[in-house]
């Protein structure tokens, strides 16, 4: 027969264990998850011209593609914004208008780019929208159009929702009284609202 006492201190060793055990992996998985991260990044864009090099030099120099790809980029937009920035979009232009399923992608990727990383950041403005009066509900997002007339929405914003735990979201038009500003960082916002409420505003 079992001893219930020694049975009940085992459970509450066994019990303490566990959550020795999943105070360390909270500690430990995040830490680890970046670096995992970041390693396949480097190592793609690293892997780019990896082989090529190999070929010049006879043996591999980690990091080296990554350098030259990240200078050639800082170069081409050097270039591309003081030198032949006007001249390369009309040329652009001109060839995308003979491929209107090419020019839809082409150009909503530019958005996209530059949205989180051009002059005309769309993400900068976090806002509360009050989604549902009765109940008090409200849900942060971004305003990413102060004005919807051109749409025909007189008196309507723009506002992008980000979900939680992903890297997507959701656009709704919605009265501009709705809208109330969030006196906060913008990444702060982002951060908040992707980690599902769970991360420290500061």
């Amino acid at each position: 027969m079992i001893d219930s006492k020694c049975f009940i201190k085992k459970y509450k060793q066994m019990k303490k264990l566990l959550t020795y055990f999943m105070q360390g992996l909270v500690l430990v998985a995040p830490i680890v998850i970046t670096i995992y991260i970041v390693f396949l990044i480097f190592n793609f864009i690293d892997g780019i011209l990896r082989n090529q090099l190999e070929s010049w030099f006879g043996y591999t120099i980690p990091g080296l593609g990554l350098l030259i790809i990240v200078g050639l980029i800082t170069v081409l937009g050097y270039v591309g914004q003081s030198i032949v920035s006007s001249p390369f979009k009309t040329l652009a232009d001109q060839l995308l208008k003979k491929a209107p399923l090419l020019q839809v992608i082409y150009s909503s990727l530019v958005d996209l780019f530059s949205a989180f990383v051009g002059k005309e950041k769309k993400f900068n403005r976090p806002v509360l929208v009050e989604i549902n009066k009765e109940n008090n509900l409200w849900k942060i997002g971004f305003v990413t159009q102060k004005s919807m007339v051109e749409m025909g929405m007189e008196g309507l914003v723009a506002v992008y929702f980000p979900h939680s735990y992903n890297f997507s979201g959701e656009l709704y038009m919605i009265t501009a009284a709705a809208v109330k500003p969030l006196d906060m960082p913008p990444s702060e916002a982002m951060k908040f609202v992707v980690s599902g409420g769970v991360t420290r505003v500061n």
